[in-house]
């Protein structure tokens, strides 16, 4: 099994630099990646490298480890709570950590913790190979099959949601965006803005005049939020690696 990949979140260089040498003499599953002193630093490091689980310090000041939280899209990693604060356990639960570490950290459970990590990975990892690239969509009569790489966008339209295809369909759903952005293929669709989720390997081009906008391979021009610029352009490059070459 591949090792875990770890951003450690703490405002003190004692907390950041104890933790990760910790990690790396007594914890060979995992591999530090990266640490941050700040909220503010911690999520360019999660947009810029996706890490499997961050290891996040609560008690912080300007942003604590909730406000870093909540700024996040999604939460697309394992979390476990590192503090010195017993108080803000029942806080914690209802963001699902993996786990939640008191310091000074005793080695043993640092461990137990790791292995709670590795079992989880290794479900989500069955959990994703058993999901299909499928989207059954109600209609009118029933329902229909769309196969989610032949979806170019969706959008929303009050509570419902259109869909629209590479084979010219246009299909409106009694569902929100929101629902389908929870069950949507993560890795090929961003939100680009609180009316449209695209999917980007339909992304023709991009332009900032105007504040920013996205033309889709089908000729529309959809609005990109001010706030999502910098994250859209992150996943592009990513979703794009080794299979578009940038001209720089």
């Amino acid at each position: 099994m591949n090792k875990l990949r770890a951003i450690i979140v703490d405002d003190e260089l004692h907390g950041r630099e104890n933790l990760k040498n910790l990690l790396e003499n007594y914890c060979p599953e995992i591999k530090v990646i990266g640490t941050a002193e700040s909220a503010v630093q911690a999520k360019v490091l999660v947009l810029e490298n996706e890490p499997d689980v961050v290891f996040l310090d609560i008690n912080m000041p300007v942003l604590n480890g909730f406000d870093f939280l909540e700024s996040l899209e999604q939460q697309n990693f394992m979390l476990v709570f590192v503090t010195a604060y017993e108080q803000y356990g029942i806080k914690a639960l209802k963001v699902h950590p993996v786990d939640y570490l008191l310091k000074p950290i005793n080695i043993k459970e640092l461990q137990q913790t790791v292995k709670q990590l590795i079992l989880k990975s290794r479900k989500n990892s069955a959990s994703r190979s058993r999901k299909t690239n499928k989207l059954m969509v109600p209609i009118s009569h029933g329902f229909t099959v769309l196969d989610c790489d032949h979806i170019i966008r969706l959008m929303a339209d009050d509570c419902y949601t259109k869909i629209f295809t590479s084979e010219g369909k246009q299909i409106t759903v009694s569902k929100t965006l929101k629902e389908f952005e929870s069950i949507i293929p993560q890795e090929s669709f961003f939100r680009i803005h609180k009316s449209h989720l695209i999917n980007l390997q339909y992304v023709k081009e991009f332009s900032k005049l105007d504040g920013g906008f996205v033309t889709m391979k089908d000729g529309s021009k959809l609005e990109l939020s001010r706030r999502k610029m910098h994250e859209f352009i992150l996943k592009v490059k990513q979703f794009s690696s080794g299979m578009v070459k940038s001209i720089k």
